[in-house]
């Protein structure tokens, strides 16, 4: 039986200039809502907390520590 990646959380390692999967998944989650956040859409995140974020309001908000 093959495992499929659908429906799953990937393990991701943030980077400046983008992101390494640690392990398989077609989605994160929102550090600030909770928000599944597939693969293909990822835009923001900080390297420095290792954290993805749904939108740019979202990333702003949690980087000036109103999340």
């Amino acid at each position: 039986m093959l495992m499929s990646n659908r429906d799953r959380v990937a393990r991701v390692h943030y980077m400046p200039n983008g992101f390494r999967l640690l392990s398989a998944g077609d989605h994160v989650l929102c550090a600030e809502t909770g928000q599944k956040i597939d693969l293909e859409e990822l835009r923001y995140w900080s390297v420095e907390r290792q954290e993805a974020y749904a939108s740019c309001e979202i990333s702003v908000r949690a980087a000036l520590g109103r999340g």
